[in-house]
Parts: C-alpha cells; structure tokens; sequence
C-alpha cells in the first residue's frame, strides 16, 4: 500500500471512494434515496476542483486503485482560535478498514500542515458515525458539539481536536 499526494487524475477515485464510503458508512443515518442521490459525477468535479488547492492524500493498493483518503488545510471557520488546521475529510473503503490505513493518511496530512507552520487541527464527526471513536484512537478530544441539518435531517457533529500535533498517536 501507498499513501501519496493526490494528483488531478485521482480525482475520478477518489469520487469512487468517497461515495462508496457514504453509502456504506451512513446507510442507518442517511436514508437511501439520499444517499443513492450523491453521484460519482457529482464528487468527481467537486475533487477535481479540491485537490490543487489543498492537501489531499490517497490510500492506493498493490494494484494501484485508491482505497482511501484524507484531505485538509486550514482551520475553517474561525470558531476554534487555539486550532489552525482541519481535518476535511477521511475515507476509506469498508473492506480496507481496520488495517492502519486512516493513521498514515492523517498523519500525511498532518507532517504537511507542521511544514506550513500549522501544529493544532480539528475534525467534525457526526456523532451517528460509528468510526467517531477513530479520532479518540489517535489522541484527539472532544471540544465542541454542533447541531445541524445534512439531508433534511437534525444531526449532532461532534468536533474533536489535537492542540498540538505531539498528542497525535502514530
């Protein structure tokens, strides 16, 4: 396995894992017609635009398909004064869970943050996601709660941190 920068042509699996990760990962949470709305099309152009403007890692297997990624930058939106980076997303195929593969794909992420000067990061989980406790795993605590609405629905993010990066569990 490889964990690398993301290049542009990336961005079509990428799509891939990241709706084959919604429709596994929120399937109790979301319900179907919504998640069979979000389309590979859709995620493609949204990544196309992403990745040369930010960070964004891929996770490829031994036959070099992507299995994963990570993507962040910045802290957001400004409400968390003692966090400069975030956390945007993490995604990984179901069946390539569980193998170490979110560890080295947000510690990718964050060696890339410290070398712009960034040592603090976030991350929002919704609360209903059943791999939350993965951020707990690698030294982040929960700080904040945010309600919100995804898909017509009332959902509670939860906002884990690292205040600095030497909290993070490798």
């Amino acid at each position: 396995m490889i964990i690398r920068r993301a290049l542009p042509r990336d961005a079509r699996g990428i799509a891939k894992v990241h709706v084959d990760s919604w429709r596994t990962t929120y399937k109790s949470i979301f319900s179907e017609n919504y998640l069979q709305s979000i389309t590979y099309e859709s995620r493609e152009e949204l990544w196309t635009r992403a990745i040369p403007n930010g960070y964004v890692f891929v996770a490829e297997n031994e036959q070099g398909e992507i299995i994963g990624f990570s993507s962040g930058g910045k802290e957001r939106t400004g409400n968390y004064p003692k966090y400069n980076g975030e956390l945007y997303a993490i995604y990984i195929l179901q069946n390539d869970q569980g193998k170490g593969i979110g560890r080295q794909l947000v510690n990718s992420l964050i060696e890339e943050l410290k070398s712009d000067g960034i040592h603090s990061m976030i991350v929002l989980v919704l609360e209903e996601n059943p791999s939350k406790h993965f951020y707990e795993t690698l030294g982040a605590f929960e700080i904040d709660r945010l309600e919100d609405t995804v898909a017509g629905k009332e959902v509670i993010e939860l906002v884990y941190g690292w205040k600095d990066f030497s909290q993070f569990y490798n």
